[in-house]
Parts: structure tokens; sequence; C-alpha cells
């Protein structure tokens, strides 16, 4: 790719991963790749903010060096040392011998671990600034957000804000701005980030946020470390941010289910009628055949999360277990929901399902259904009932 100019003299020199379907392990799906974000900064000093996975290192040399010599860099910031950003640091360190390193004391502690290098460091904390000439880096750190070496930087002179992992989405895509890509897909897939990597973060995400605004920060652009830059409207996401932080949810409930033989099916539709019924927005999920990315992110805006399983081995089906596992370390805040399911001749995933959603910290407020072999009419009425009842309590914000 292209090194592209975001603000004057500072470049996007990374690289873009169009492959990428999974990250941090198995479960976090990313079905439209990744980019790995690097911004170089020209001034009487030249910086360079973040770099790229260990595989891309040769492109990232190469788009440096359609603007200037790699020899030529003065500092290399680190925000963040997570091997997606700096496994390509040990050869641009050896193209460019006389950087400094500035990074936090955790960043700075991990380095030495990861890589050994025999480089000099400036740990920074937040307030320390460098100047660069005409630009100046200012450095906010976030620890948590999402590891503990985590560090913003801030360029005042283009009310730019670095911010590494904060703000981004897993999303190749040949252009770099939010105006030139479609706001659903963009929006869709930064819920999808914030659920599956922010979320368990997010009274820190908040409190940095209000910690922000109150610096009087001037922002009107944020350039993440993956996927699109917000140039056009960062507002949206500084907003969006704030809403997930704070729990907030909107009028949707979230029906997860597996099934053997269909007659949790059969229940789950009838809730999914009872829900629609009120006129709240309601999404059906089968575990076995919906990615856990894709129920984690449609969790991020759903009020009510209402879970059913047909009892296998003493317990739940194994593809609900992968998804209430998931989302017991993700801990949504401030939902409701219920326990459904059909057995044979043992009942227990119905009470194991309320226990689990209890611990994730759901509020139960429902009844459970628990029904014998296959539903009968008026067992689907009770399932559409409760849908409706739930319905209810998601309109009326409770």
């Amino acid at each position: 790719m292209d090194v592209v100019e975001i603000k004057p003299k500072v470049h996007w020199v990374g690289a873009v991963d169009w492959n990428l379907r999974y990250f941090h392990g198995p479960t976090y799906y990313t079905h439209r790749g990744t980019t790995y974000n690097s911004y170089l900064i020209q001034d009487e000093k030249i910086a360079l903010v973040d770099g790229v996975y260990e595989p891309f290192q040769d492109e990232l040399l190469e788009n440096i060096g359609q603007l200037i010599d790699p020899a030529d860099i003065d500092y290399i910031i680190v925000n963040h040392i997570e091997p997606d950003h700096s496994g390509a640091l040990p050869k641009v360190v050896a193209a460019a011998p006389n950087a400094k390193i500035i990074c936090s004391q955790k960043a700075k502690d991990g380095l030495e671990k990861y890589y050994g290098m025999d480089v000099e460091y400036r740990v920074v904390k937040t307030g320390d600034e460098i100047s660069l000439g005409s630009k100046t880096v200012k450095f906010i750190l976030a620890p948590m957000l999402h590891w503990p070496d985590s560090m913003f930087s801030y360029v005042p002179e283009d009310k730019l804000l670095l911010p590494n992992d904060a703000f981004g989405q897993h999303y190749a895509s040949s252009f770099r701005f939010d105006d030139q890509v479609d706001n659903h897909v963009l929006m869709e897939e930064a819920a999808r980030y914030y659920a599956n990597i922010l979320l368990p973060f997010s009274k820190l995400v908040a409190k940095k946020i209000e910690e922000i605004i109150g610096m009087g920060l001037e922002i009107d652009m944020i350039a993440p470390s993956h996927g699109i830059i917000w140039r056009q409207n960062p507002g949206q996401i500084l907003e969006a941010y704030t809403r997930w932080a704070r729990g907030e949810a909107g009028h949707k409930a979230v029906i997860l289910y597996d099934t053997m033989w269909n007659s949790t099916e059969s229940m789950a539709k009838a809730i999914l009628d009872g829900i629609i019924a009120e006129g709240v927005e309601a999404q059906l999920c089968k575990a076995s055949a919906t990615n856990t990315t894709e129920v984690i992110g449609e969790l991020l805006e759903a009020k009510a999360v209402l879970v059913g399983s047909s009892t296998f081995h003493g317990d739940y089906l194994p593809p609900v277990a992968t998804i209430l596992d998931e989302l017991s370390g993700l801990k949504p805040q401030n939902r409701i929901g219920m326990a459904f399911g059909s057995y044979g001749w043992r009942s227990e995933a119905v009470p194991h399902i309320e226990q689990m959603l209890t611990e994730i910290g759901i509020e139960l407020v429902h009844d459970s259904l628990a029904v014998n072999w296959r539903p009968n009419d008026e067992e689907l009425a009770k399932c559409r009932e409760a849908g409706a009842a739930i319905g209810k309590l998601v309109k009326a914000g409770k």
C-alpha cells in the first residue's frame, strides 16, 4: 500500500492484513481482516508512532523509505507492546540505530523481555511531551486499555489523537478514512472490537474519556492502530465509547440458544415472537451456527440476554457454553435476562444457565422456562408471554 498523508507531514505507513481471520486466539473471528497502523511524523525531528506485526516489517520499512531514510528516525513511540504492534521493532531499531524508544515504564519492562534490544529508552508518564520542532507529542498513560503498558499519544498542533488499540476496528480496506467507507459496516466492526476486547475495562474506558475531556484536548482526528482513521466524525466513536463504557444499551434483545431436536429452538422462536410483538428489536442467535464474535457484538447493544439450551450430559450444550464462558470474562453491565430450554430425563441445563447468567452479572427478570421433551401449544404460549414481558421491560428501559 502507498503511504497516505493524514495531517501535514504526518503519514500512515502501516500495513493491511487482508487474510487475518482469528485474533487473540480462536474466539475473535476477524472476517474483514485488519490493518496495522503505523504513523510517521516528519519535522525537525522525526518520530515513528507504533509499528506492525513482524510478518509485515519489510512493508513497513519500504513505506517509511518512500518518505525518508529510516536511519533518520529520532524517536520510536511505542504506545503498546503487543506483538501485532511491536513485532517489527527489532528490525526497525536495526534500521534506525540512533532512535530512542519512547514508552511507559510497563512497556519498557515488556519490551526488554520480548526483544532484549540494545537501545536507549525514555520512559514517559501522563503530561510528558517531546518537541519535534513545530510539532509536539504529548503522552497520556492508559493502563489496561487494554494492557498495563498502554498509552495514548497526542499532537496538539494537528488536534490528532493516536490512541493505539482504543477506537479501532479489525477492518481491512483499501481506504484509510471513515468518510471513505460504509458507516454501518465501520460502526459494526467498532462495536465488535469494543465488545470482544475492551468491554471488561469499561470503567477504565469511562474514566479515561472523562480525563481526556478534563484535559481540554481538541481532537479533530483519531488515528487508531487497527482499522479506519476517524477524520470526518471522531465524535461519533467518542460518543459510542462513552455509551458502551457506561453499559448503556438500546431497545434490543438477543436470544442465544442451541438445540438438539428443535424443541429448544421452537421455544426460542416463540419467545422471539413475543418480543417482536412488543415492537422491540430482537436477534435470534443459534450458538452452533453463529460465530462467537458476532454474538458478543450483538450483545453490546442489547438490553436483554435470553439464553436457552437442551440438557446435554447434565449441562447446557457446548456451543452455548463457549459463548457464556467468553461472556463471563467480558463482564457486561446493566443487562437483564432469563433462561429457558427443553429436557428429556434430566433438567440441569436451565438452572445451570441461570447460575451462569447470575455470575456474569445479568439480572434475571423472569422465571425460567423448562419444558419436558417437545413444547405443546400451551407451553409455546407461555414462551410468547415471557417474550412479551421481557419486551415490555426493554421498552421501559428497565
